[in-house]
């Protein structure tokens, strides 16, 4: 094996020729001291040409063996003479002869200039203007790490960077050319100049370069990680990459980017393509003549952005997996699988064992049109016998029963309409209630041009009675969550001023203005809130509803980061007993999904006083570490962790929300060490912190059907089967988890993660501040809070379809997506695949990709629709 002995330096053959190139090169280093300008010129080039040959004897080593185990001969030979050469350089004229000496010298202090001196780049600068590439990898590595601090220095001291930046042009054509994009990046964030990398980025490298800057932001501080997007986002649109160009806009929450792609774009598929990622994202967006000419086509795109598919293809999916089936609660119950006690639990309280069961009722058959309790064709009974189901609920629990018809028939309003119409003329108020709420969950995630949920609900506003006019509130919230709609704005903002409204009506106005402006920063509606919040008296200040109000408020500022300072120095001013509440509560929501570690560290601070037990401000201050943390992996395994130690050490108002943070952190993604955590803490000694364990098993679980947390609450349900509140939660939880038949998510993420949809993730943040108290809202008369996850639940599919919009079955692979980012060549992106036909299930982490060449997806994120055209270059195999 010469080759490596070579490389030891145990082949002695070599001693002789080593010997003569080591007396050459003392020769060489004796004549550039000569005073003859001829020598020295002839001994700068050899040496030059022998430290050639030392790259490319560097090159060699560094392609044959990863660690370098062996210091090239001229580089090895020169070290020596590092000193006297730079002595030399010092003393001669300037000359290009000088110039070349500055070139080895460069190279030479690469392992020979001491720490923090940055020779190497001093001798670069000083040397000639050659290309930087040939010296090797290693060298422009050094020389880019060498700049980053000089550019650090000379921005402190304003000093001139123009030499610089000449030398970062070479380092990131040299880069870019060499699949370093990652390396290139960093060097323009640290020089502060990316705009530099649009130029050099090709057809070849832009797709990489662009998943490392948006996988990076996330990382980066403000205003940083908005900079690098906006980069991402001009590379993409110059290569015409349009639906990553349409995420991008949507993560920054740039409206004139989405149109600005419109009219760009003249692909009318395309325009569909990008319609439908629009309607995931749940956003209000109208399309005008500008991006759209035909009048036709345009109403098309608009239905789709107004996702009005969204029904058509759930029950795609539905029939084609089989589950049209309506299931009852009994058959979620599984009670025959529990043995012993408690497998007869009906008797315990039958009114509040039947409320449950028309949750879980709801739950398991949202959006499949029919049901066994609410749905049921009259004329099987005498009497109509979902009327008669209605009826076995108590007072407010028909409310519950009559909204539960609304979940049923989920995004299908024309029918939803209709058979919600037959309570409206009930006259019974909870019913009513109920019937209005049911139609604004109908409406939930579906628009339409003819407002059917406004024109309903808005009479009910101004009702006498206050159930009335919450399930028509909650109903407009639910309807047009995001959707900044004037006219709601109008019909409700009066009714916070209202000095004869009650307290909850207040409350759920505040909530509905909260998700109809969600992340919208509006400043009359936030000034609405604070004034009703200033306007409650002392004794209604320390009522669980109340926080309602500050959650409202925190609602308009959703992901809006700096913009919610204002308003929070003006919560500073509240009543005692509400102002730190509502600071914790504004703060968790505007960084929420941000993954801002200060604040996150802002959080645990606030969790680790120890309090005596009025207080409730450490309840949204844990549900804040989940909120920030939950944008990235790595911030949530560390949540993950550090909510850990909460439980360990602190009081009972911290502990209650622990089970609900790390609900939030795994919604609908069950971890095996989470759910383990939540089934030791649904058995704790405290109820309040059971309870939430429960709710929070059934968030972690919530429509995937998943076996073990099944069984972990039909055991739960035999364990506390004399106790009706706790069996309560263990009857939601079981509804939850089988959501949707195991079709539906309810995680606010989508688009592989990387966007995140604000209603979705509003409604959960309603739904788990009210779990904070338990006891006054969930278990009292406002259950209904519960269809506050409405806004947030999604089928968890791939539907593919054709160019008419029709499905269309073709092989996927599904399998866990692995993160590429930076690799090298090209990697598989996911790991231990099935091949299924679509229609396909995508749990949390899957990812899917085409199996077939015959098709090409007009979205490279296969979730949802996808719209495949024909592959112009397929050719079958015979």
């Amino acid at each position: 094996m010469p080759h490596e002995q070579n490389i030891l330096g145990l082949n002695f053959t070599n001693s002789e020729e080593d010997l003569a190139l080591k007396q050459q090169l003392e020769l060489y280093v004796e004549r550039v001291q000569d005073s003859d300008p001829g020598l020295q010129k002839v001994a700068l080039e050899s040496m030059r040409s022998c430290t050639f040959e030392l790259v490319e004897a560097w090159q060699e080593i560094r392609t044959s063996t990863s660690s370098m185990t062996s210091v090239p001969k001229p580089l090895k030979f020169l070290r020596p003479h590092y000193g006297t050469l730079q002595t030399h350089y010092e003393k001669m004229a300037e000359s290009d002869l000088k110039k070349l000496l500055a070139d080895i010298l460069s190279v030479l202090a690469l392992t020979m200039s001491p720490e923090g001196e940055r020779a190497s780049l001093k001798y670069r600068l000083l040397g000639s203007d050659g290309d930087i590439g040939s010296w090797g990898h290693e060298y422009v590595r050094n020389l880019a790490g060498e700049i980053s601090q000089e550019y650090a220095k000379r921005q402190s001291e304003e000093a001139p960077i123009d030499d610089l930046m000449e030398l970062v042009v070479q380092i990131v054509a040299f880069h870019m050319k060499h699949n370093a994009e990652p390396e290139a990046v960093d060097l323009l964030m640290e020089v502060e100049d990316l705009d530099l990398l649009v130029e050099h980025v090709d057809s070849a490298n832009y797709k990489r370069t662009c998943l490392y800057l948006t996988s990076s932001a996330k990382y980066l501080p403000g205003p940083d990680d908005m900079l690098v997007l906006d980069i991402a986002h001009t590379i993409y649109m110059k290569f015409e990459e349009y639906p990553r160009a349409l995420q991008i806009a949507l993560y920054l929450d740039n409206m004139q980017y989405v149109k600005q792609l419109f009219t760009t774009c003249n692909d009318i598929q395309k325009k569909r393509q990008f319609c439908f990622i629009l309607a995931r994202q749940g956003i209000t967006f109208e399309l005008d003549e500008e991006m759209c000419a035909e009048d036709e086509e345009r109403e098309a795109l608009q239905e789709i952005i107004n996702n009005t598919k969204l029904s058509e293809g759930y029950l795609t999916l539905a029939r084609d997996i089989e589950v049209m089936e309506p299931k009852s609660p009994e058959d979620i119950y599984k009670a025959h699988l529990i043995d012993g006690r408690g497998s007869g639990g009906g008797t315990v309280d039958s009114a509040r064992q039947n409320l449950a069961a028309t949750f879980v009722n709801a739950f398991v058959n949202a959006g499949f049109g029919q049901d066994k309790l609410m749905t049921v064709p009259s004329e099987a009974s005498s009497g109509s016998s979902s009327t008669s189901w209605l009826f076995k609920n108590k007072e407010h629990g028909k409310a519950s029963a009559a909204a539960s018809l609304g979940m049923i028939l989920l995004w299908d309003v024309d029918s939803g309409l209709a058979q919600l119409d037959k309570y409206f003329h009930s006259t019974d108020t909870h019913v009513i209630s109920g019937a209005l709420l049911g139609v604004g969950i109908v409406n939930c995630g579906v628009k339409n041009d003819c407002d059917p949920a406004l024109a309903l609900l808005a009479e009910y506003v101004d009702k006498e009675d206050s159930s009335t006019r919450i399930g028509a509130i909650m109903g407009l919230g639910l309807a047009y969550a995001g959707s900044q709609n004037e006219q709601i704005r109008s019909k409700l903002m009066p009714l916070l001023g209202d000095g004869k409204s009650s307290l909850d009506v207040i409350a759920f106005t505040a909530i509905s203005l909260g998700l109809v402006y969600v992340g919208s920063c509006n400043e009359e509606v936030a000034q609405a809130i604070i004034f009703a919040l200033m306007d409650r008296s002392e004794a209604e200040m320390g009522e669980p509803l109340t926080r309602f109000l500050s959650l409202g408020l925190g609602l308009l500022y959703l992901g809006k980061q700096e913009s919610v300072e204002a308003t929070a120095e003006v919560s500073k001013t509240f009543n005692e007993k509400i102002r730190k509440h509502c600071d914790m509560t504004l703060l968790s929501c505007a960084y929420a999904g941000t993954g801002n570690v200060l604040k996150v560290q802002h959080f645990l601070g606030q969790c680790a006083q120890h309090l005596e037990k009025g207080e409730t401000f450490q309840g949204p201050a844990v549900l804040g570490i989940a909120m920030v943390a939950m944008a990235e992996e790595l911030g949530l395994d560390m949540a993950i962790r550090s909510l850990e130690h909460l439980l360990q050490y602190g009081e009972q108002n911290i502990r209650k929300a622990v089970p609900l943070a790390l609900g939030l952190l795994c919604i609908s993604n069950p971890k095996v060490n989470v759910m383990d955590t939540l089934s030791r803490l649904s058995h704790d000694a405290d109820t309040e912190v059971a309870m939430a364990a429960i709710i929070s098993l059934g968030l972690i679980g919530a429509g995937t059907n998943n076996a073990r947390i099944a069984g972990m609450l039909r055991n739960l349900s035999s364990y506390y089967y004399k106790d009706a509140s706790l069996l309560f939660c263990v009857r939601i939880a079981q509804g939850l988890v089988h959501l949707g038949k195991g079709l539906m998510t309810l995680s606010p993420y989508h688009s592989e993660r990387f966007l995140m949809s604000p209603t979705a993730l509003a409604g959960l943040v309603t739904l788990l501040h009210a779990c904070l108290d338990m006891k006054a809202i969930i278990l009292g008369k406002y259950h209904y809070v519960l269809y506050f996850l409405v806004l947030a639940m999604q089928p968890r599919m791939l539907l593919t379809v054709d160019e008419n919009l029709k499905p269309l079955s073709v092989p996927v692979r599904v399998g866990q997506a692995v993160d590429v980012v930076g690799q090298a060549g090209r990697p598989k992106t996911i790991t231990g695949f099935q091949t299924h036909s679509t229609p396909v299930l995508l749990s949390a982490g899957d990812r899917a990709e085409l199996a077939t060449e015959k098709y090409i997806p007009l979205s490279p994120i296969l979730e949802g629709f996808v719209i495949l055209k024909e592959n112009p270059d397929y050719r079958e195999d015979n």
